[in-house]
């Protein structure tokens, strides 16, 4: 049997999903995480059907790292391979910049020009090639490759790509690149299935998780996201603080005396919903709460959604359907429905019964707008580029 494993490594975790290949198909074996690699180690492995089939925990204190992590998984794969051959591995790789608008096959020099992405997404981009770079050290002939969050957004007209800022700053990089877009990428692929007229006309797809941002596609095809120059841009998320005055940042530099690394961590780590709220960034918690700075947080979460789908239904040119994915946008049906009351201007209509059953079309028959919840698969959308490029 062949195997295509998928990794999404983070700042502090490794995600890992098994696909067996069977020609042109792809079948879930198994998957799993390794979480807390420098506080406390534990690893959580799963068969599709939601059996466990590994769970333990490293002794609290101990670091695995990030290398000694992706050494311990490869060990743990062999043991459990049964004489499965590996294929490939497919790697989510946060920031392509603009030269790399589809996945790729990694080598020496691929990885010299993804390293200078890093200033791009210093939170993100390291620990996504510090995987790679790892595998390769163990398992030189194991062909990886790299799929970028960015590469779906190029679709975007320039004028939704650009920042009013003097050339001398956007020559370097600095403009628009949106974020997420394997997820947007996997649902424009299964809206079909869905909708016709969802995935022919304009539709606004909000990837609502720790992580939020949304996007607007035409005919399936990106022309404008909410995530800018940054993933910490656009909606409030779990701990990004969203969209913010730069004279805010300049305020905290000047009366707030706060360092680059004190801003980052401030906007990245200690804001949105669990800023707000001074409890959770977890929008389950927040939503199970009584305490009023939990009411607060998920109303700011909910407003600047409907602020930023007028926004992208205003670069469509109208609305045909909206689709909510990911953790929040599939599973927390009061924060759908607080949305699509917003948007009601806009013709929504919603189901109250469709919605609280997590849908799949959650309007109901008087919308002029259809809704829908469909959930994301950035994992399957890396396989299945993975085997393209084998393929190709």
């Amino acid at each position: 049997m062949d195997v295509i494993l998928v990794i999404n490594s983070g700042s502090s975790s490794i995600k890992f999903q098994a696909y067996a290949v069977d020609g042109h198909a792809l079948d879930p074996i198994a998957g799993g995480k390794l979480e807390e690699l420098y506080t406390a180690p534990r690893l959580m492995v799963k068969r599709h059907d939601g059996e466990v089939i590994d769970e333990r925990r490293w002794p609290e204190g101990e670091s695995l790292g990030h290398d000694n992590a992706i050494a311990f998984l490869f060990d743990w794969l062999r043991s459990h391979a049964d004489g499965a051959t590996l294929q490939a591995v497919g790697h989510r790789v946060v920031h392509g910049g603009g030269r790399y608008t589809e996945p790729v096959r990694v080598d020496a020099e691929v990885l010299a020009v993804l390293e200078t992405f890093v200033p791009l997404a210093p939170l993100h981009q390291p620990h996504n090639l510090a995987a790679i770079r790892s595998i390769t050290a163990r398992n030189p002939d194991v062909p990886q490759i790299a799929c970028f969050d960015t590469a779906f957004h190029h679709t975007q007209p320039p004028l939704a790509t650009r920042y009013a800022l003097p050339p001398e700053i956007t020559n370097r990089g600095v403009r628009r690149y949106g974020f997420h877009g394997l997820s947007y990428e996997y649902v424009a692929s299964v809206l079909p299935q869905y909708s016709e007229r969802a995935a022919r006309g304009k539709t606004v797809v909000l990837h609502l998780g720790n992580g939020a941002s949304m996007a607007a596609l035409d005919q399936g095809r990106s022309v404008a996201s909410t995530m800018g120059f940054t993933a910490v841009e656009g909606l409030v998320m779990g701990t990004r603080s969203g969209s913010l005055d730069p004279g805010v940042v300049l305020w905290m530099i000047e009366e707030a005396q706060m360092d680059a690394r004190a801003i980052g961590s401030l906007l990245y780590k200690r804001s949105g919903l669990l800023g707000v709220s001074g409890i959770s960034s977890d929008m389950r918690t927040l939503l199970a709460s009584d305490a009023p700075a939990a009411a607060e947080a998920v109303d700011l979460f909910c407003y600047r959604i409907s602020r930023e789908l007028g926004s992208l239904g205003a670069a469509l040119g109208g609305l045909d359907a909206l689709v909510f994915t990911a953790g929040i946008g599939e599973y927390a049906a009061p924060v759908r429905e607080r949305v699509c009351r917003a948007a009601a201007w806009l013709g929504v209509s919603l189901d109250a019964s469709a919605n609280e059953r997590h849908g799949p079309r959650i309007n109901d028959a008087q919308s002029a707008v259809e809704v829908w919840v469909i959930p994301t698969n950035e994992e399957l959308m890396i396989a299945r580029h993975t085997l393209e490029r084998l393929e190709g």
